[in-house]
């Protein structure tokens, strides 16, 4: 692979990865900000911003906006997080110049206007109660206020109905003069492009961001432990679970990741193939991990009925500590194979690409290489996969506990815990 790098004069990173067998382009400016880094008062601004900048530009309306990238075939789009939020488009490599420059147009020449404030908040809240209608989604952000009670990790990307209400134009004036600055963003591209272009293309339109890093530095947060039940006259109850886990640049961060997909990743997993399979409990059930730059949980997540609930809990809890010591040797091959494949189908994409390279050089300052990746995941060792299982479950004393829909039969966050040991 192809990838240069190139540091304009106020800090941004200009990445690129060239894929000269294509003939269509991704390009994408990442941000490393997001909900976590609010106050918990205008909780949603961050996400809010996200949606104002389609809004119309000083350049553009909203619906040249649209209408513009859609003329030539491409795509332009923006997501939220917890940590970070990303402005992309993808093109035919000829259209990239349009690309770039439309993204740039979003982040540093936004109207914001009040009027269109008043619609998006509208907006914004019909996706709110959407969220809030999916059990299977709303579920983890329970899960998140759980694990992480009382830090910035534990509140929505969405926001709140309250909060919602309290952002106004300053606020987002305010998030976009002290969050976006250069150096703590990355523009990325890959496909058919050019380095020394795209560098030259984004000194012109990106070279005016403000220099330094972003506010709101926060403290490193944990997972503390918790519990949060929602509950509703549903046919299922959905259950979601979290320990400890690693941070991005752990040492445990591959082994628990290889552990996350060896009991829960798959048809062949210890936990579908006893708790679904053998026994019929649920219809689908699931274990990840979710890393950040100084934090990280090890998820489990399934739904069931509320007859069943107990029973199921208590078969994923023993499956889990179970795995832990009695992982083999075929579990482990099967899962770093997974692993890999699911990376590497990930990079078939210039989307795929442009996300990876982006949320590695803001985590860790660099592009890791696929094949430092692989070798990585290959040189992980039995024994350390279940070091690093048998250490979270000693951990459980944190475990956090979240469930929408009829809980009752669910035991509670000190019985699950129990059953780890």
């Amino acid at each position: 692979m192809t990838i240069d790098q190139t540091i304009l004069e106020n800090g941004l990173r200009v990445v690129t990865w060239a894929l000269p067998g294509l003939e269509t382009a991704a390009i994408g400016l990442t941000i490393d900000t997001g909900s976590r880094f609010e106050a918990a008062e205008v909780n949603g601004v961050a996400h809010m911003l996200e949606h104002m900048v389609f809004k119309g530009t000083r350049r553009r309306s909203a619906r040249r906006i649209a209408e513009e990238i859609e003329a030539v075939g491409g795509q332009l789009n923006a997501f939220t997080g917890r940590d970070i939020t990303s402005f992309y488009a993808r093109v035919l490599a000829d259209d990239l110049p349009l690309g770039l420059d439309m993204v740039a147009d979003l982040v540093t020449e936004p109207l914001l206007d009040p009027d269109e404030l008043v619609r998006e908040r509208d907006v914004v809240l019909q996706e709110l109660g959407q969220a809030i209608d999916t059990p299977d989604d709303i579920v983890f952000d329970h899960l998140y206020a759980a694990a992480f009670r009382g830090q910035g990790l534990g509140r929505a990307v969405l926001g709140t109905e309250a909060s919602i209400a309290r952002i106004d134009r300053p606020a987002l004036v305010d998030w976009l003069d002290r969050q976006y600055r250069a150096g703590s963003m990355v523009l990325t591209a890959a496909g058919k492009v050019d380095h020394a272009a795209i560098v030259a293309m984004a000194r012109d339109r990106l070279g005016g961001i403000a220099a330094g890093v972003r506010a709101n530095a926060t403290a490193p947060e944990a997972v503390l432990g918790g519990e949060q039940r929602d509950e509703r006259a549903l046919e299922q109850v959905q259950v979601a679970l979290a320990l400890p886990g690693p941070h991005y640049t752990d040492p445990d961060y591959y082994p628990l990741m290889l552990f996350a997909t060896a009991l829960g990743g798959g048809m062949s997993s210890r936990l579908f193939q006893e708790v679904r399979e053998e026994r019929g409990l649920v219809y689908s059930i699931y274990s990840y991990v979710s890393a950040y730059a100084d934090t990280g949980y090890f998820g489990v997540s399934f739904a069931t009925g509320e007859e069943l609930a107990q029973e199921a809990a208590t078969r994923t809890m023993a499956t889990m500590a179970q795995t832990a010591t009695g992982l083999d040797a075929a579990e482990l091959a099967r899962a770093k194979a997974q692993v890999k494949a699911g990376l590497l189908m990930g990079l078939e994409s210039c989307t795929g690409m442009i996300k990876q390279m982006a949320r590695q050089l803001l985590l860790i300052d660099r592009v890791t290489p696929t094949a430092e990746i692989v070798a990585r995941i290959d040189a992980v060792t039995l024994e350390e996969v279940r070091a690093s299982a048998r250490h979270m479950l000693q951990r459980a004393d944190a475990l956090a506990l979240a469930t929408v829909g009829p809980s009752q039969t669910v035991p509670d966050r000190a019985r699950l815990a129990g059953w780890l040991a």
